[in-house]
């Protein structure tokens, strides 16, 4: 069976949709458990045969809702444009806002584009600036494509999902999982009152310690957040 679907998915390329939500619907017995298995591994192994990337990446985290004159567009447009000149792929969720300015950055600093888009009723449309799109049904196994093939990572302001990936990259370094992946955390401003709760909240109960606070470079300025970036490059 397994066989068959996957040559099945290879010469469809498709998704199956509402696959996510059907899964976590609620427990549906054995069969449907092993069946929703084997529709995840084959959407992994759809991802691992779709992705190409030759060169170090970082993947640009941040909110699809962010407007093209917002400052934390600009700042993102700026970093992806650097980050191509120094030889970056960009990787973004694919999506308009603060995606769309990495990615549309990356193209006009002459460097490849990729995007890891998310099937949603609303808000996530592919933006244009993509050289590669590879789409996803479930958040989990694009979350695990977004690090995968990523160097290192910048969390720019964000909704629910920007604060999930930025705290699962920030567990998988405590944790020991993830090492040697420069981590920026762009928007000095945003993320100012977050970074005291968690050094309020919870490294005062020790509940973290707190060199994990020190997990990522608190940046607004572009060539900073670059240079911390390449120091794991040299």
């Amino acid at each position: 069976m397994i066989e068959s679907e996957i040559a099945t998915l290879r010469s469809m390329g498709k998704l199956i949709s509402g696959a996510e939500e059907a899964f976590l619907a609620g427990r549906g017995g054995k069969k449907a458990d092993v069946e929703s298995a084997v529709g995840i591994f084959l959407e992994l192994l759809r991802g691992f045969e779709l992705f190409d990337v030759q060169q170090p990446s970082v993947t640009v985290f941040g909110s699809a809702r962010v407007r093209e004159n917002d400052y934390y567009y600009l700042m993102a447009r700026e970093l992806g444009r650097k980050l191509a000149e120094n030889g970056f792929t960009v990787i973004t969720g694919g999506g308009p806002g603060i995606m769309e300015a990495a990615n549309r950055g990356a193209k006009e600093g002459g460097g490849p584009s990729i995007g890891c888009n998310i099937k949603l009723p609303h808000e996530q449309k592919p933006n244009p600036y993509l050289d590669h799109l590879v789409e996803f049904e479930h958040f989990f196994v694009r979350k695990l494509m977004l690090i995968r093939y990523s160097s290192a990572f910048v969390v720019m302001p964000g909704g629910f999902g920007t604060m999930d990936e930025g705290f699962e990259i920030a567990t998988l370094i405590q944790s020991g999982k993830l090492s040697k992946f420069p981590v920026v955390a762009m928007g000095t401003a945003f993320w100012e009152p977050l970074r005291g709760f968690l050094r309020g909240a919870l490294t005062d109960q020790n509940l973290i310690g707190g060199h994990d606070l020190e997990v990522a470079k608190l940046t607004d300025d572009v060539d900073e957040a670059i240079a911390w970036i390449g120091t794991e490059f040299r």
